[in-house]
């Protein structure tokens, strides 16, 4: 692809706004950002505008990218759900790109709230905001996460889906209810989360085995508590498999207070302390299964990425778990009804069929490869 000139015959200069970056923090929109941010660099001056997760000086340069500290580092998380004041804060704090020079504005659409002051920031300054979209939560999400104060957060979740010039959406199906709200005439590009294929080969499987793994963020949705359960039901029947979930977040505790209080602590690894993704693959090819019982996920780059290790995923039919259409496409994933008999049922299922040779990667998973996905950032961002 050649390289995108503006005026003058100068690069491009583009601002992406997300209020959290790996290593700091540990997700599927972090590493997002954090593996598509050098494919970008070729192409564009890359600065990321984020709240300050490092010590030292507010701007700091890494990578050929340059990162701003905008605000100060506030909790992402409250009570298990995305904190009010800390949104509040870091869409005050995005006034400040005003004073900053750029050509596209992209940013991340987690937490919604931040849109708005940076719908404004590109009217005055005349530039395209783009805004890259992982999921759309719906009034369902906020009834159940917020109670009777649900309205305004989805009134602001509506808002902040009007403010983009164009939308950058992560799957097809985010894709189909972003147009569902919007209309047929929003402009709306898919470019889903890739994964460095090369980096997935280059991974042996770490020698401390396991029957089950999960990658997740430790958050309520992503139903680790039914995990647990599951191995519970399976040792209560008499097969002592063993789990490792690899992950951090605001559930942290409650998980380990979940495993000691069904008497499993003993089967269950935690491992709070992986932030390379090598690492992340050694570990996932170590075990038998992946199990991912999340209720929402608007892709599910963790499904992805042990999909391309060679392991067998089982995860429900929930409504808002898009991750379920990966494995629906895989030759040995079980996609099963969301609740503890079903879910144990197809664990041990999956436990059951045999291991076989080595298996080959599934064709299709190509399609995720690292540089193809920058490739169609590049084009949504920069056309």
């Amino acid at each position: 692809m050649s390289q995108p000139v503006f005026h003058g015959g100068k690069r491009p200069i583009v601002a992406l706004v997300t209020d959290a970056i790996h290593p700091y923090s540990f997700g599927g929109r972090e590493m997002r950002y954090h593996e598509l941010g050098p494919h970008l660099a070729p192409y564009a001056d890359v600065h990321v505008f984020t709240m300050r997760w490092w010590d030292g000086p507010r701007v700091r340069t890494e990578g050929g990218i340059t990162f701003h500290a905008i605000s100060r580092l506030l909790p992402m998380y409250r009570q298990g759900v995305r904190s009010v004041w800390q949104a509040l804060t870091f869409a005050a704090a995005c006034l400040r790109l005003l004073r900053h020079r750029f050509d596209v504005l992209n940013v991340d659409q987690i937490p919604f709230l931040h849109l708005l002051p940076l719908r404004l920031v590109a009217t005055l300054r005349r530039k395209p905001l783009v805004a890259t979209w992982h999921e759309v939560w719906g009034p369902e999400y906020w009834r159940e996460s917020m109670g009777g104060r649900w309205r305004p957060a989805w009134w602001i979740e509506r808002l902040a889906m009007r403010a983009p010039d164009r939308i950058i959406a992560v799957s097809p199906q985010t894709a189909m209810r972003l147009r569902a709200e919007l209309g047929e005439r929003a402009r709306i590009t898919i470019a889903p989360n890739g994964i460095d294929l090369a980096q997935v080969e280059q991974a042996s499987p770490d020698e401390r085995r396991t029957d089950l793994v999960v990658v997740s963020r430790l958050m309520r949705h992503k139903g680790l508590d039914l995990l647990l359960a599951a191995v519970a039901r399976l040792h209560a029947t008499g097969r002592a498999v063993s789990c490792r979930i690899i992950g951090d977040g605001p559930e942290r505790d409650a998980l380990h207070r979940e495993a000691e209080r069904l008497g499993i602590a003993h089967a269950v690894e935690f491992r709070h302390d992986v932030s390379e993704q090598k690492d992340v693959y050694a570990l996932v090819k170590a075990a038998r299964v992946f199990a991912f019982p999340s209720t929402r996920e608007g892709f599910g780059i963790a499904v992805l990425e042990a999909i391309a290790c060679g392991v067998p995923v089982v995860t429900t039919s929930a409504r808002d778990n898009l991750a379920q259409h990966l494995v629906l496409r895989t030759r040995r994933g079980i996609v099963c009804d969301h609740h503890l008999d079903a879910f144990a049922a197809a664990l041990a299922r999956a436990l059951d069929a045999p291991d076989g040779d080595e298996p080959e990667r599934e064709s299709w998973v190509g399609e995720y490869a690292l540089e193809s996905i920058a490739a169609h950032v590049v084009k949504a961002m920069l056309p």
